[in-house]
């Protein structure tokens, strides 16, 4: 199911705030999503975070990690990337630049083997899903 977002059609004062709301933090996620295969935004003292990782290593699956505060600091630098990537939780996981999920849906997709036919298939989507 499609979540309900603004349509766009028409501007607003806040659009304005939305592009510059910490654009740089945004920019650095997304260039490293676009040029690295697999890439996980997170933050200090999360278990989920920590966990995501933990199961990468496990995997033998290199990753970019990039970590941008904790509980205490940077919170308004990681809901600009949560409004960016429309995902509110960490770990989020880009795998050829599409987004798979948290920590949860990166350790399925590890055990079910379609973490390995998305990074074989060299983009976001496993191959029997391709078209």
């Amino acid at each position: 199911m499609d979540r309900p977002i603004f349509d766009g059609s028409y501007s607003t004062e806040a659009d304005t705030f939305l592009d510059n709301f910490h654009a740089d933090i945004v920019r650095e996620v997304a260039q490293a999503v676009e040029q690295d295969a697999v890439v996980v935004v997170g933050m200090a003292q999360n278990p989920h975070v920590g966990g995501a990782r933990k199961a990468l290593k496990q995997a033998g699956v290199a990753f970019t990690y990039l970590e941008y505060g904790s509980y205490f600091s940077k919170w308004k630098e990681r809901l600009a990337i949560k409004m960016w990537s429309g995902w509110p939780t960490f770990p989020q996981v880009y795998v050829h630049g599409t987004l798979i999920g948290g920590g949860k849906r990166l350790k399925a997709a590890i055990a079910d083997g379609s973490l390995q036919a998305r990074l074989d298939n060299g983009r976001g989507t496993p191959a029997s899903d391709a078209i």
